[in-house]
């Protein structure tokens, strides 16, 4: 790795860390989902559902078509190797890596069970639910019920028994047993976790710099800034354990031209001649998901305007950004109609950087989303200055 590279430079690195330099495997089941997941362990989890929820997105992005029952399985098995916790915020990890995040249980307890909190004004609600998890074993949230019942208020209306289990979870009392539509269950950890999770003790220092390597592998390259934001980390934690990891040589320091901030990549780093991908990406995938990176990587300015009133939206409720070569070209807008099997493109849009064959290159991407979707049709709008090419595109494509 020379000890500066150019933006284009930087781009491919990127993308190559985040798995989009691979070929296709040409079927993708379990094994190839836990393959993949392996080398980019962490998952964000999302509620939204207007087109897909957002952890099925990136693994689509990357392998193609899938059966998603095979990705719950392998993510959602109680008996399985992932578990969840608010690792970038709530995401699925590694079991394994559970244990790194107990420095941060810790200053969750810190901020939500001191004087004053609802934790600690509801003992009753929080001791029963322990009691119940050890008498019940995995349970889901919807299962338990305290005598006093529902609507004591809270966050968004919960219940105190959700309330309760969820400042359990922040603080590692308690964890994640598989999702069965969506819904967690939840456990003690003895009773999901392998014993040798369970005895793991990291101090906080070799813990975070144990993530901090975790967070330049997956995104390969990256400022502080960037690498903080992977797994949420404070920024001073984060530029001292890369000091440390510069020191061992685990991790080198390269200057992007343009960039302000130097970078950082895991030693041993090789710059990829070429990257021609193609890929439709999740609002809240790692390629795009802090914002500033996006923008200093890609020139491509990021907002999702899920919570953005409509009349004031720009680009669309669920944009995704799209993907194309090496750069962030464009966006589309795209919405699953699954009762009448369509998939409707509300809105598509090209950056001043995009290449001019961007619709021919997004058919074959919407062709994917159909099959993988099983789709009838799609059905175009009329919003955004691509959405024409990419409809008289795909109705010239045989469709």
């Amino acid at each position: 790795m020379p000890a500066s590279v150019s933006p284009a430079a930087a781009r491919r690195i990127a993308l190559a860390a985040q798995g989009f330099a691979r070929p296709r495997p040409d079927a993708v089941g379990v094994r190839q989902l836990g393959a993949h997941l392996r080398r980019l362990p962490l998952l964000q989890l999302d509620s939204v559902n207007v087109f897909e929820r957002s952890h099925y997105l990136p693994v689509f992005a990357r392998l193609g078509g899938y059966d998603k029952a095979d990705l719950d399985r392998v993510l959602f098995d109680r008996r399985g190797d992932w578990t969840e916790y608010w690792a970038h915020v709530a995401a699925v990890i590694p079991k394994e890596h559970w244990p790194l995040f107990r420095w941060r249980m810790r200053a969750m307890r810190d901020k939500y069970a001191g004087p004053g909190s609802w934790f600690q004004a509801h003992p009753e609600i929080v001791q029963w639910v322990r009691d119940a998890l050890r008498d019940g074993g995995p349970t889901r949230a919807s299962d338990l019920e305290h005598p006093s019942g529902r609507g004591e208020g809270g966050w968004w209306g919960w219940s105190g028994v959700k309330q309760a289990l969820e400042h359990l979870w922040l603080f590692g009392e308690v964890v994640t047993a598989g999702r069965d539509r969506f819904e967690r269950s939840y456990a003690l950890p003895e009773q999901v976790m392998p014993a040798s999770v369970l005895a793991r003790a990291v101090p906080a220092a070799d813990a975070q710099r144990e993530l901090v390597l975790l967070a330049v592998t997956a995104l390969g390259i990256g400022t502080v800034s960037d690498i903080a934001d992977h797994y949420r980390m404070r920024t001073d934690d984060t530029r001292a354990r890369l000091a440390e990891l510069v020191e061992t040589g685990a991790v080198s320091t390269v200057a992007v031209d343009g960039w302000r901030s130097p970078a950082f990549v895991r030693t041993g780093t090789s710059v990829p001649r070429r990257v021609d991908a193609g890929a439709l990406l999740s609002p809240f995938d790692p390629v795009v998901w802090e914002r500033g990176r996006a923008l200093r990587l890609f020139d491509f300015h990021y907002r999702i305007e899920i919570y953005t009133p409509e009349p004031k939206r720009v680009f669309g409720y669920y944009s995704l950004p799209i993907l194309a070569g090496d750069g962030v070209v464009g966006r589309i807008d795209l919405k699953n109609d699954r009762r009448a099997r369509v998939l409707r493109v509300q809105s598509a849009w090209r950056e001043p950087h995009a290449p001019a064959d961007l619709a021919d290159r997004v058919v074959p991407l919407l062709e994917e989303v159909v099959a993988w979707q099983g789709h009838g049709s799609v059905a175009f709008a009329d919003r955004g200055d691509l959405i024409a090419d990419v409809a008289g595109a795909w109705r010239g494509s045989a469709h």
